[in-house]
């Protein structure tokens, strides 16, 4: 089986460093190492990347090393193999076995034998591509896992982001998978602005979001050295459930041309000292630079008013709140917070928001306009089966509700009318017809959920 002419590169390498190990050399090797091809000769997409981001040759060839077993899982183990024919270990090598992947798995200390050519200054040059400032860590690219205390830090696994193992192999990085390393979803819609009914105040506010998209970035470049303008967008929707603030960041993403994630809050909020700014830090890190609107839905969860400080666990609920404060003001894209109610959102949040958009409960014109958007096309309505048609939109229109349950109401009523429609095939009924009735037991099911008295 062939293999990208860099890895093939990178097996001699192997070779060479543990034959002059096994035979006694005092990096004797490091005159006949093989040499690495240009960056435009790899067959690998990553030799593009190094071109592009003009890494250095040991900085290209550490993404080599944590990419080897994801190409050829075994090229590590047959490289090592070839030279010690008697078996044993060699521990200079470094490297461990996972847990489902029975081969050999590539440690700092695998990057810096190969890469250092047994020079200790060297070593410690390689070392610092692990270091928390570097390129590499500061957009999640390649790190080391985490060792038990008192390990050697070196002795940890080389891990690289899967986004980045496919767009350094395949070319592409394929969205996000959801899960606790990245606890976000897209949100996506295939509706447009016509469907969002908001007051024209409402609709002002959302327009200055996408000026602020179209004008920012060159006004950034203008006022680089001033600083001036603080980097990225923050705000805050607040508003009762159902009354567009998740549709409005979709259709937002839509106009911007931006991916929408949505926070699940759940997977990122932990009980452990030190966990959650851990994942947060993750999520931020991975949308960095790529211009994703992150919106934190039901927001204060975690962006809530810091307590008085009681005992250890208000202590670092606080440090929490104020890790979240600078990471948001740092993050270069949109950040949307929504809650049901500002009050529940911090001050000190409020104070750095750019902009703050109130999603209030629709009035009765704005819930029929509502109630006509959502229906089917084509949709015919009646008081009673057998009666003319009629408009009963504008007798369910004085219910105080928010757009999101009559999306549920109109979601029941054209199952039942779907229901009559198959049944009264014999009667040779012609299209969807919704009934009053079933508009009314539709507001009488969404006040149930909130108690609320039907009348």
């Amino acid at each position: 089986m062939t293999i990208p002419k860099e890895l093939q590169v990178l097996d001699k390498l192997i070779r060479s460093r543990v034959t002059a190990e096994a035979e006694g050399e005092q990096g004797g090797a490091a005159a006949a190492d093989p040499k690495m091809p240009a960056y435009d000769k790899w067959e690998l997409p990553l030799g593009g990347f190094a071109k592009e981001q003009k890494l250095k040759e040991e900085e290209a060839l550490l993404l080599l090393i944590g990419l080897a077993h994801h190409i050829q899982p075994d090229l590590f183990q047959t490289a090592i193999e070839s030279v010690l024919k008697n078996g044993g270990e060699f521990p200079k090598i470094g490297g461990v076995t996972g847990k489902n992947f029975r081969g050999f798995l590539p440690t700092g200390d695998t990057a810096l034998f190969l890469l250092s050519g047994g020079d200790w200054k060297k070593r410690l040059e390689v070392q610092r591509l692990f270091s928390a400032d570097h390129f590499f860590a500061v957009r999640k690219i390649v790190w080391l896992e985490e060792v038990p205390q008192g390990e050697p830090a070196m002795s940890g696994k080389i891990i690289v982001s899967q986004e980045y193992i496919e767009l350094l192999t395949r070319g592409e990085a394929a969205p996000p998978h959801f899960g606790m390393s990245f606890p976000a979803k897209r949100v996506t819609t295939d509706l447009d602005w016509d469907h969002l009914v908001v007051n024209d105040n409402l609709r002002k506010q959302i327009g200055d979001l996408l000026d602020w998209r179209q004008y920012h970035d060159g006004l950034r470049e203008k006022d680089i050295k001033q600083g001036r303008f603080r980097n990225g967008y923050r705000t805050l929707f607040y508003g009762p459930p159902g009354t567009g603030k998740t549709f409005t960041a979709a259709l937002l993403g839509k106009a911007m041309q931006k991916d929408v994630y949505r926070i699940d809050l759940s997977m990122v909020v932990s009980k452990y000292i030190g966990e959650t700014e851990k994942n947060l830090e993750m999520l931020f890190a991975r949308a960095e630079d790529k211009d994703w609107i992150l919106f934190f839905d039901e927001a204060d969860a975690i962006f809530g008013k810091r307590t008085n400080v009681r005992d250890a666990h208000d202590k670092y609920a606080n440090q929490e709140v104020s890790y979240l404060l600078q990471r948001i003001e740092d993050y270069n894209g949109l950040v949307i917070l929504a809650s049901n109610m500002r009050n529940n959102i911090d001050e000190a949040f409020i104070r750095r928001f750019n902009s703050i958009l109130h999603f209030p409960m629709p009035d009765a014109e704005e819930r029929k306009l509502i109630w006509q958007k959502t229906f089917l096309p084509g949709t015919k309505f009646r008081a009673e089966p057998g009666d003319v048609e009629a408009d009963i939109i504008e007798q369910v229109k004085h219910y105080q509700l928010s757009g999101g349950s009559i999306l549920n109401i109109v979601h029941y009523a054209s199952i039942k009318g779907a229901k009559r429609m198959e049944e009264g095939r014999k009667k040779k009924t012609d299209g969807l017809t919704i009934y009053l009735p079933d508009l009314i037991q539709g507001v009488r099911l969404e006040f149930s959920k909130d108690n609320i008295p039907f009348k």
